[in-house]
């Protein structure tokens, strides 16, 4: 058996909850490999709507094991207000969640840290989300990090060990008044590792691969989005993980050769949440239009995102990174209105175009546009293939054309109902 990853192509906030969601029926297991609980992944259904940060989006599903893997990191008191929510509204997945050993924690401090950071950086500040993660991950490629593994053994004495060392950071480096934050929060944290405790803790890494000799289909969840990929995003504007397709390597335990189809999701105009440069922005009427249409505020912090065309320079270079086999374009219907969509096919460089994602974005890197008549038709009712305005069939051939790989699903709407399989015999 290979593993299915399914990840974002474009900055983030492509929707990969809802298509987790609907796909995991044809898989025993769902993994996410990467990022924290910067991540909001929306499911709607049945007139039921959740936001999931850390918890895999096939948790709704019955008799399916949902894996946290070992790429994640753990905030507890994120978790545990996750796990109430849920256990309010009549689910309780104590028995679906596994939790990998190899997971790392975000402490009360990383978050100070992360805050710290950010007001340091003044004007040049990246947009951090401040839960945490950038600090988590220093730590542990600077093998400093705690893990779950270590709650169950010796805990405290590493705790205080690391704690401490995060306070001197914090008033020596920083001069950050961090005792009223750090006292207000530490009591639900560890309030929060009592209730992990109470989970499922493993090895996922031999769970999944014992699994995967079993016979059982697994899906990989990514986080975030490939352009928000630590090393190949538009740096330094980017997350503190590997989103790409490789991190499903890295973050579940998987060898390459057992990679099976890579699902890329794609918005079928542009979003991005924070600072960074985004070439195809809109910052006019016909952007706020989008972002009023396609509801675009962050699922998790609640920030307006800023929108713009569909880019299909930085879309190749995400299909390239991640050795997409097929791609999912999700909220269609939020260009209903539009008489006409333009679509972004290269970036002008100092007077020359180009197809190729540049080393650095910058102000320089102008977008060039090709202009698609608009399908003025309500896609939300839609429910197959055959009822596609002709325009809009015009639109996927073209991406299609011009990426060279075909969109295998078009979503027309936020429910599960809303999700219309392409070139289906």
């Amino acid at each position: 058996m290979k593993v299915d990853v399914l990840l974002g192509l474009q900055w983030g906030d492509e929707g990969k909850g809802k298509i987790v969601d609907v796909l995991t029926p044809d898989y025993d297991i769902i993994a996410r490999f990467q990022g924290g609980p910067n991540a909001g992944h929306t499911l709607e259904f049945n007139d039921f709507k959740q936001v999931l940060h850390t918890i895999p989006s096939g948790i709704f599903r019955e008799n399916k094991m949902n894996i946290i893997g070992n790429g994640v990191v753990i905030d507890p008191i994120v978790f545990k207000k996750e796990i109430d929510n849920l256990k309010e509204k009549g689910f309780d997945i104590s028995e679906n969640l596994y939790i990998s050993k190899k997971a790392h924690l975000i402490l009360p401090t990383h978050r100070l840290l992360d805050a710290a950071s950010e007001e340091a950086k003044g004007k040049s500040k990246i947009g951090s989300t401040l839960k945490g993660i950038g600090p988590t991950y220093r730590d542990k490629t600077g093998r400093e990090g705690l893990r779950i593994g270590d709650i169950l053994s010796g805990f405290q004495e590493k705790y205080n060990e690391r704690i401490q060392k995060h306070k001197i950071i914090l008033e020596k480096l920083y001069g950050f008044d961090y005792e009223e934050l750090f006292n207000s929060c530490e009591k639900d944290w560890f309030d929060g590792i009592e209730l992990i405790k109470k989970f499922k803790l493993v090895d996922s890494e031999q769970l999944l691969n014992n699994s995967l000799k079993e016979g059982k289909s697994v899906i990989a969840e990514g986080a975030q989005g490939t352009l928000l990929d630590i090393d190949f995003g538009s740096y330094p504007f980017v997350t503190s993980s590997n989103t790409i397709c490789a991190g499903a390597c890295t973050g579940l335990g998987i060898a390459p050769q057992k990679i099976g189809k890579v699902f890329g999701i794609f918005k079928a105009y542009c979003t991005r949440v924070g600072s960074g440069p985004f070439p195809t922005e809109l910052l006019d009427k016909t952007g706020e239009e989008l972002r009023k249409a396609g509801n675009e505020y962050g699922s998790t912090t609640g920030r307006p995102r800023r929108c713009g065309w569909l880019d299909l320079v930085a879309l190749k270079y995400a299909i390239m990174i991640d050795g997409v086999t097929e791609m999912i374009m999700m909220k269609a219907d939020v260009l209903d209105e539009f008489d006409t969509i333009k679509i972004c096919t290269g970036y002008e460089i100092n007077g020359e175009v180009t197809e190729e994602f540049p080393y650095e974005l910058n102000d320089s890197v102008k977008p060039v546009y090709v202009e698609l008549p608009g399908w003025k038709t309500d896609l939300t009712g839609i429910t197959c293939q055959n009822e596609f305005p002709e325009e809009f069939n015009n639109y996927i051939n073209f991406i299609e054309e011009e990426t060279g790989v075909p969109i295998s699903i078009a979503s027309v709407g936020p429910k599960r109902a809303q999700t219309i399989f392409l070139n289906q015999d």
